[in-house]
């Protein structure tokens, strides 16, 4: 708590199946996903990669995770 500035929920948190990021300054700090398969690795990437991503296409499913890494 107070380490970030927002959650991004990507997908339908009341289906149950979306991914949550916590973001700060723009960063992924911390994602967790819920019946959303194969998202692992990207994830970590997005993670590891500190860079600064748009959050409404971090919120879009429509974008690939893979793109917001370039």
């Amino acid at each position: 708590p107070g380490s970030y500035d927002q959650v991004v929920i990507r997908g339908d948190a009341g289906k149950r199946e979306f991914i949550a990021f916590w973001v700060r300054e723009g960063r992924v700090l911390a994602g967790m996903n819920v019946n959303v398969w194969d998202v692992t690795d990207p994830i970590q990437g997005l993670i590891r990669s500190g860079v600064r991503v748009d959050t409404e296409a971090l919120a879009d499913p429509h974008v690939p995770l893979e793109g917001l890494l370039a």
